[in-house]
């Protein structure tokens, strides 16, 4: 799959920037949020221009996805919202901490849409990035077409 839409929509909520700046965790990140690692201390002192935040963006998305589907997805089939879901929260968040939402999770595997909703609003990733989270929810949820207060 391509996921242009869903590479769209992460472009749209990380935002852009040529140059470092902190995240709401106070986290070093550079073009389309992508998390400057240790190893990265050249992005502090050499300037680079968007075809080439374009092209880490691609190669930090294909990593969330592979990341994805080799943890999340053993021997479980998604439909494609729900990893489309998964593949922004594993973007925004890394891996690890999409394991850390085992109810959620759980919820998922279970096909109850609403309950894994639900944990998703009772998070702290909720509390940092609320109207991303909600706009998640409401792609997430459709074609039910809800109109959530959360």
């Amino acid at each position: 799959m391509k996921y242009t839409r869903l590479k769209k929509r992460i472009k749209k909520n990380e935002g852009f920037s040529l140059i470092p700046y902190k995240d709401q965790l106070g986290n070093f990140t550079i073009g389309y949020g992508h998390l400057i690692k240790k190893k990265e201390k050249f992005y502090f002192v050499k300037k680079f221009d968007k075809a080439y935040f374009n092209k880490l963006f691609n190669e930090d998305f294909k990593s969330a996805e592979t990341e994805c589907r080799n943890t999340l997805n053993k021997n479980i089939f998604y439909n494609s919202k729900t990893k489309e879901l998964l593949i922004e929260m594993t973007f925004q968040m890394g891996i690890k901490n999409v394991c850390g939402f085992k109810k959620m999770l759980e919820h998922i595997r279970n096909k109850q849409k609403y309950l894994a909703a639900l944990e998703m609003t009772k998070s702290l990733w909720y509390k940092q990035t609320p109207k991303r989270v909600e706009k998640l929810i409401k792609h997430y949820l459709e074609p039910w077409q809800i109109r959530m207060k959360i």
